[in-house]
C-alpha cells in the first residue's frame, strides 16, 4: 500500500512539473521574447555658461546628486568686477537721464519766454501803431492851424518830432518782433534735440533699458559660474581637476537623470506586430536575474538604419554578403517603460536586459 502511495506521489509531482513546463513553453512561443535589451537613460551633458578656470570642484565620480546640488564653481572675481562696472555704467545714465530731463525743462522755459518776447514785441508795435496815428493827426492839425496863426512853428516842429519818434520807435519794434520769432525758432530746435536725447522718460528710456539688461547679463554671468545639477542623477565620466578651463558651452561632465530609466528591447521584425502599445512587459536584468521587473510597451519604432547600400570606400555601396536560402529577420527597437523600480535594484545605462512582451494584455492594463 506504501509503494502504491509512493508511486502516485511521484507521478503527481512529475505531473505538476509537466504542467509548469508546458505553461512556460506555450508562455514563450505566444508572447514575444527578447535577450537582446539593454538600460536607458536621459544623458545630461552638463556645460558651462561662461569661460574661466574651476577653482572650486565639488562633484565627485559616479557621486549621486540632487537637482540644484553645484557641482563646480568657475573664478568669479572677472565676472564679479563686470557686474561692478555694468551697476556704474547704470548709475551713470540714471544721472544723465535726469541731466537731460533738466535741460529739457529748461529749453521748454526758453520756448515760453520767446512766445511771451513775441507776444510782447506784438502789442507794443499795435500800441506805437495807434501812437503813430495819434502823432499823425496832431502834426496835421498843427500844420492846418499855422497859416490861421492859431498855432505856432514850434509846435508844428514839436509834433513832426513825435511823429517820427514814434514811426523809429514801431521799426524797432517790428525789428523785435523779428528776433522774438527767431528766438522761437531756435529754442524750439534746442528743445527738439534735448527731447532726442532724452527719449523716454522713467524706465522705458532706451538708454536706461539697455544699461539694465548690461546689468541683467552680468549678474547672469556671475551666477552662472556656479555650476549646478540640472537634475536628480548620477555623475560619471568626470575628469575636470582644480584649474582646469572651463569652455562656455562645452560639454564638461555628463550627468544620468535617475527619473528617466527606460529598457530598449530589440525584437525581430516577425514579433513586433504580435504585440502593441501598452501591452504588459516583463523585463529582467542580467545583474539581477532573480528580480524581474514590471513594465509596459511606451512605443515602437518606425525605423533603423539602413546597412546595405551606404556609401563605403571609393564613394561606392556598401553591400553585405548574404546566403539566398537564409533571410535574417530585422531588430526593431522597442521602448519599455518600467512602473516601478524594486529596492536594492540599482540600474545602469547599458547593462544587458531581458524582455518579455505579454501579447494582448493592453486591455486588460485599460480596464484596471
Amino acid at each position: 500500500m506504501k509503494g502504491i502511495s509512493r508511486y502516485l506521489l511521484t507521478g503527481f509531482i512529475v505531473l505538476i512539473a509537466s504542467g509548469a513546463l508546458s505553461y512556460k513553453y506555450w508562455e514563450y512561443i505566444t508572447n514575444p521574447w527578447t535577450r537582446d535589451g539593454q538600460v536607458r537613460a536621459q544623458v545630461i551633458q552638463v556645460t558651462s555658461r561662461v569661460s574661466g578656470p574651476i577653482t572650486l570642484l565639488v562633484a565627485e565620480d559616479n557621486q549621486r546628486v540632487n537637482q540644484g546640488d553645484l557641482l563646480f564653481e568657475i573664478d568669479p572675481r572677472t565676472f564679479a568686477a563686470d557686474l561692478e562696472r555694468a551697476q556704474a555704467q547704470y548709475d551713470k545714465t540714471i544721472d544723465n537721464h535726469l541731466a537731460m530731463k533738466k535741460q529739457v525743462e529748461v529749453a521748454e522755459a526758453q520756448v515760453e519766454a520767446s512766445r511771451t518776447q513775441i507776444q510782447q514785441a506784438q502789442s507794443s508795435i499795435n500800441q506805437l501803431s495807434a501812437t503813430i496815428e495819434k502823432n499823425q493827426a496832431e502834426y496835421d492839425r498843427q500844420q492846418d492851424l499855422l497859416p490861421q496863426k492859431a498855432t505856432s512853428q514850434k509846435s508844428v516842429e514839436r509834433a513832426k518830432a513825435n511823429l517820427e519818434v514814434s514811426i523809429q520807435q514801431r521799426q524797432g519794434a517790428v525789428a523785435g518782433l523779428a528776433q522774438a520769432r527767431a528766438n522761437l525758432l531756435q529754442s524750439e530746435a534746442s528743445l527738439a534735440e534735448a527731447q532726442a536725447q532724452l527719449g523716454a522718460e522713467g524706465e522705458a528710456n532706451a538708454s536706461i533699458r539697455e544699461a539694465a539688461a548690461a546689468v541683467t547679463q552680468a549678474q547672469l554671468n556671475y551666477e552662472f559660474t556656479r555650476v549646478k545639477a540640472p537634475v536628480d542623477g548620477y555623475v560619471t565620466n568626470l575628469n575636470l581637476r582644480l584649474g582646469s578651463q572651463a569652455v562656455a558651452n562645452q560639454p564638461a561632465l555628463a550627468l544620468v537623470d535617475i527619473n528617466s530609466y527606460w529598457i530598449d528591447g530589440f525584437f525581430k521584425e516577425t514579433y513586433v506586430g504580435e504585440f502593441d502599445k501598452g501591452d504588459k512587459a516583463v523585463v529582467t536584468l542580467m545583474s539581477y536575474p532573480d528580480i524581474p521587473l514590471q513594465g509596459r510597451v511606451d512605443s515602437i519604432g518606425w525605423g533603423i538604419s539602413q546597412q546595405d547600400g551606404s556609401t563605403g570606400f571609393d564613394l561606392l555601396p556598401t553591400i553585405s554578403p548574404t546566403f539566398e536560402w537564409i533571410r535574417l529577420a530585422q531588430r526593431i527597437p522597442v521602448r519599455i517603460h518600467l512602473d516601478e523600480v524594486p529596492e536594492g535594484v540599482e540600474l545602469r545605462v547599458g547593462s544587458t536586459a531581458s524582455v518579455l512582451v505579454k501579447s494582448r494584455t493592453k486591455a486588460t492594463r485599460v480596464k484596471q
